[in-house]
């Protein structure tokens, strides 16, 4: 349940450059602030390259930002090293894309999802990590015939389900999602985001879930929150951004979603965007337009999205 009073992540004007002064320099994020609530499912969208990976990988330390703050449950992490560090990766987990890349080939599952304790210190007998590694993959819907096997020996979805369980050996209060079943077969693909909801109302947990498929993130998120080029151009509840989106940007990736319907398919018609809009030289805040729905906009801009959506 989400815990409206309660941030449990704070981004504020983070900004992240790659080859910093160099003639291939890329802002991959832009003075981008969001907060994530406890408890809630905060989606973040946008096609390759937009930046939301590197939003969530920032957030977990593994790339340093150029500027701005990040706040972890009132803490501020931005520049944690050492032991802070280390305890803060307890706290906050990752599911990665590519299940098969992330689990190390030549680990069978039980040191896989043990990896953690191990690390942690969180078990202080092998009996003990062979129970509490059992536990963890009962939860994801494996067994401890899979204990000794190794990740090839499994299907895409079920290393996903590896992953998961590896992320929850910690018992983590958050987790990012880095777009977990794009890489799964469509049939695997609502199995485990079923189980990510669920593990999350049994756990407690929160998550911030990227993805570039915006049905999806309309499917298990509370709030979402839109980027192209590095900006945070559009944030809302779910129902907002999907049903009344408002910047043209978000307006495009929603007119590119297939339909079922055949005769719908063909008559659909993609919003195209042109992002030079962006490069006008115009100053651009994130304006609320309609109560807890922001855009990225001009103050004229803003107006005109008032009238639009009155």
């Amino acid at each position: 349940m989400v815990n409206h009073s309660k941030k449990l992540v704070e981004l504020k004007n983070v900004s992240l450059t790659f080859n910093k002064g160099k003639s291939n320099e890329v802002k991959a994020i832009n003075n981008v602030s969001f907060d994530i609530y406890e408890g809630e499912v905060f989606g973040l969208v946008g096609e390759s390259g937009s930046g939301k990976t590197t939003v969530g990988r920032a957030i977990l330390k593994l790339y340093d930002i150029d500027g701005g703050e990040m706040i972890f449950n009132g803490e501020n992490i931005s520049n944690l090293r050492g032991k802070a560090l280390h305890g803060f990766r307890k706290d906050a987990q990752m599911i990665f894309q590519d299940p098969q890349a992330s689990l190390n080939g030549r680990m069978k599952i039980r040191d896989i999802v043990a990896e953690g304790l191990d690390i942690h210190n969180l078990v202080h007998s092998k009996a003990e990590r062979d129970q509490r590694v059992e536990e963890l993959l009962e939860l994801v819907g494996l067994n401890k015939d899979h204990l000794t096997r190794y990740p090839h020996e499994f299907s895409g979805g079920q290393r996903q389900r590896i992953g998961i369980a590896r992320a929850l050996a910690v018992e983590p209060k958050f987790i990012i999602a880095d777009e977990p079943i794009s890489a799964l077969d469509v049939s695997i693909q609502a199995q485990v985001v079923n189980l990510m909801q669920k593990l999350q109302h049994e756990q407690g947990l929160t998550y911030l879930f990227i993805a570039h498929d915006l049905s999806m993130v309309k499917y298990i998120s509370d709030r979402i929150g839109v980027m192209h080029w590095g900006k945070l151009l559009e944030i809302g509840t779910s129902d907002d951004v999907y049903n009344h989106p408002i910047h043209p940007y978000t307006k495009s990736l929603l007119s590119a979603i297939p339909e079922p319907d055949p005769i719908k398919e063909r008559k659909r018609v993609h919003t195209l965007y042109d992002p030079s809009a962006e490069l006008d030289g115009q100053e651009r805040e994130m304006r609320e337009i309609t109560p807890g729905h922001f855009v990225w906009s001009t103050e004229e801009e803003a107006e005109n999205f008032k009238k639009e959506h009155q």
